[in-house]
């Protein structure tokens, strides 16, 4: 076998398997954890609990606070991955992010749970480049794209439970309670991880980086079966950080912008959910009544995440990544277009008021189906396997730079320019998303890693 062909002619296997499912755990708790704090705040602002009064200032950092912090993460995270390698950090991540959700349901006051809520996001952060490169350097080439989708995937699933849990909390416990559970559910998924995270082998790719023959057999056999037939050992050069940004100067701008166009309109819209249905469909009897209509869009979206998987190796990232931002900025604009208003308030819509909110559920089918899920894909690909962690991080970091600035400031453009001004700028900025893919990213489906990624190969005839 030369270089990594047997990995890359795999057949999809159980370990590949077992490798999502320790990956995508942390994805999930993401997805939790963004809608679970919107129903978070749905409480607080509906019973005003001691301790927990909404301000200005606290709303503006509870929702942003662990955006903020997974922004050092992903950076932190990323370099670390690339310095000492994956599997020497993978389950610290986990067990950060545990310990997060875990403080957070204990929090005294509003300060405590912003302040562990930091902790939580630290642990979310790193979890996005090291995952996301895990799963890239094992996966096969036929199978690759949609071995990370799936990991991004567990998004879904992370929605769908975080409905359940917070409308079954809101309607059967005390609301002093009742988000209580809700944070504590978050720890879980991902403490259910932190063992199998510290037991996978270093990837091959990062082994043969390091020179380290003992390593690359070990992972090849953990993969592929006729790993133990390879005729040649393998090592990949290293790009130093002057010729990264040199070389991959433009695509780091393309992988990092558009993932920051991303998540101005992804967190934003999904953090601020009730607002933005409330203004929509009227405020409900009552808060389980409103974390089921927000739910709804996330089972809209649940259907996005597993067409992406289903045809990222076909229809290719590129493709799905701008279709997906086009379809955001059409229904974005739309909504926009049937609503009437009275300064920055919505006094009625040119369409019956479900339709409005139907067109708002279908924008997350496109999302999901979109550049969401592509966004994490492409930087585990297109970046040197010395650079990929890295690479990943700083356009992770960059995506969540995006939501913790959109959803900061999200209460000050909804009094100065309404919902309805807020959707015309997500229309705007999904346009683009559309435009700087088509400029700066490369389609990578269906290559081996060290061709996407032009990583350098230098092959040893073994004795």
């Amino acid at each position: 076998m030369k270089g990594f062909e047997d990995l890359d002619k795999s057949k999809l296997s159980f370990n590949h398997i077992k490798v999502w499912y320790t990956s995508g755990m942390g994805f999930f708790t993401d997805a939790y954890d963004l809608l679970i704090i919107s129903a978070i705040l749905d409480i607080f602002t509906a019973y005003n609990l001691k301790g927990f009064t909404l301000n200005a200032v606290t709303e503006g950092l509870l929702t942003s606070s662990a955006l903020i912090s997974a922004v050092i993460g992903q950076l932190f995270f990323g370099f670390l991955g690339d310095r000492i390698g994956r599997k020497k950090v993978y389950g610290s991540e986990a067990a950060i992010l545990t310990a997060g959700a875990l403080l957070s349901a204990f929090s005294p006051n509003i300060w405590w749970l912003i302040g562990f809520r930091t902790l939580l996001g630290f642990g979310i952060g790193g979890d996005y480049p090291i995952s996301a490169t895990i799963m890239s350097e094992y996966a096969n080439v036929k199978d690759r794209g949609k071995l990370i989708a799936l990991v991004f995937a567990n998004q879904g699933f992370g929605s769908l439970v975080a409905v359940a849990v917070g409308a079954l909390s809101a309607f059967s416990l005390p609301p002093d309670i009742a988000w209580r559970v809700m944070a504590l559910i978050g720890a879980i998924p991902a403490a259910s991880v932190i063992y199998l995270r510290r037991k996978v082998p270093e990837t091959p790719r990062y082994a043969a980086l390091e020179g380290n023959k003992i390593e690359v057999e070990k992972a090849r056999k953990f993969i592929a079966t006729n790993g133990n037939k390879n005729e040649t050992d393998v090592k990949l050069g290293k790009v130093g950080l002057r010729d990264f940004l040199s070389k991959y100067g433009l695509l780091l701008l393309g992988t990092a912008g558009t993932w920051f166009i991303l998540d101005i309109a992804f967190y934003g819209t999904g953090i601020y959910q009730g607002v933005i249905i409330s203004s929509i469909l009227g405020k409900p009897t009552a808060v389980g009544n409103l974390i089921l209509d927000s739910g709804i869009p996330y089972a809209v979206g649940f259907i996005g995440y597993f067409t992406a998987v289903a045809l990222m190796d076909s229809l290719g990232r590129r493709l799905i990544q701008i279709q997906g931002f086009i379809g955001m900025g059409v229904l974005y604009f739309l909504i926009a277009l049937v609503m009437v208003t009275s300064g920055t308030n919505i006094t009625g819509f040119l369409i019956p008021a479900y339709g409005a909110f139907g067109l708002f559920a279908l924008s997350y089918l496109f999302i999901d189906f979109g550049p969401n899920t592509t966004t994490f894909i492409i930087p585990a690909e297109v970046y040197p396997t010395s650079k990929r962690t890295t690479g990943h991080g700083i356009s992770a970091a960059a995506g969540k730079t995006g939501a913790a600035i959109t959803t900061y400031l999200f209460p000050l453009l909804k009094s100065d320019i309404g919902i309805k001004g807020i959707m015309e700028m997500l229309a705007a900025v999904s346009v683009i998303g559309a435009i700087l893919t088509i400029f700066t990213i490369k389609e990578p489906k269906l290559k081996s890693l060290e061709d996407v990624s032009e990583d350098k190969i230098y092959m040893e005839e073994t004795q």
